[in-house]
């Protein structure tokens, strides 16, 4: 078992879970970032907890799911310890069926999601239960999970940092190294990985979202024209997102935002009056595999990556940070095969 200090370098979603599950287990943790907390994709305001379908089951899949149904515990304790919500809830998800061909679709994973999820969870079609919260289609059905749940992203960033911060771990803006130093740094880390080896190890797709001004904290995320509407538990709702390998400017909203917010009202009427409180873009780290990147980094001993959170970050956030303690602390390798960092390197 580590004793030392271990040093995270990264105070977005995968460093602070990491910081926050080895100070857990009793390891003596500092975090430091010098842009602070949730600075970069972690900052975002959408927070869609989705899983894949339950089809072409594999490893990713299988540890998304385990990290969901673990999440209800991880931010149940870090509320407690901070005395702030990280606007989590396992409320659900609806989706429109809009034509046969779905419906069959639908119901063929009804039946695979009992194996694959157990009773875990389940993925059923019905008809439309709410009509003033769904996307009407002609076919007066929909498709919900009890698996989906819903986080506040920057929130619940701002609430691991103070959980840590009351377990005696603060973030700082400066620190060296340690003998054992977690790499959490998202898109910056990945462009010192590309800028060391001979092909790209990954990247930073932008993404756009929106914050509207509409309340329904008790309701199901929405997943309609392949948006997802998400309702947060302080009034607001977030819809979101865009997927651009390429832009102009990194941080910058445009015609493509507008875009989406167009095609949210058209889909759920219910929106069309709804104000814009915020539009936000930013980068999210995707890595070459399109996996999270874990593990040792090859050829410095003692250093270790986690990154590549993409879009499912905060989804993968739990079950990543238990098996990277589990590693530093037990040196028990219980990560996918597919997640290690050579994969995409």
């Amino acid at each position: 078992m580590a004793t030392d200090k271990i040093t995270v370098r990264g105070a977005g979603i995968f460093g602070l879970s990491i910081a926050w599950v080895l100070r857990q287990r009793g390891a003596n943790v500092q975090i430091i970032d010098p842009n602070g907390v949730a600075a970069g994709a972690s900052g975002g305001i959408v927070g869609a907890l989705a899983p894949h379908v339950p089809e072409n089951w594999n490893p990713k899949k299988q540890f998304q799911l385990e990290s969901l149904l673990m999440a209800e515990g991880f931010w149940h304790e870090v509320q407690e310890v901070s005395g702030m919500s990280p606007g989590y809830a396992r409320s659900g998800r609806v989706q429109p069926v809009a034509n046969v061909a779905a419906l069959d679709l639908a119901r063929a994973r009804a039946e695979t999601a009992k194996d694959l999820w157990g009773n875990a969870a389940t993925w059923s079609v019905r008809n439309i239960q709410d009509q003033n919260w769904c996307a009407p289609s002609v076919m007066g059905v929909e498709v919900y999970d009890s698996l989906s749940g819903r986080i506040h992203p920057k929130q619940s960033c701002i609430a691991l940092a103070a959980a840590l911060a009351a377990r005696g771990v603060p973030v700082l803006a400066d620190g060296p190294d340690t003998s054992i130093t977690i790499h959490a740094t998202g898109v910056a880390g990945l462009e010192a990985l590309n800028a060391n080896h001979t092909r790209m190890v990954g990247a930073g797709i932008k993404g756009q979202a929106v914050l509207l001004d509409f309340a329904m904290p008790d309701a199901p995320q929405l997943f309609a024209d392949t948006l997802h509407i998400i309702p947060h538990d302080d009034g607001t709702t977030a819809i979101g997102s865009t997927t651009e390998r390429e832009y102009a400017d990194s941080y910058d909203t445009d015609h493509q935002l507008d875009d989406i917010l167009e095609r949210a009202r058209a889909a759920v009427p219910v929106l069309r009056d709804a104000r814009v409180l915020a539009r936000w873009a930013g980068l999210r780290p995707r890595s070459r595999s399109r996996a999270p990147m874990l593990g040792p980094w090859p050829d410095r001993p003692g250093h270790f990556i986690a990154n590549g959170g993409f879009k499912i970050g905060f989804g993968m956030a739990p079950k990543v940070a238990h098996v990277m303690a589990d590693l530093i602390l037990e040196g028990r390798d219980t990560i996918p095969k597919g997640f290690d960092v050579a994969a995409s390197f």
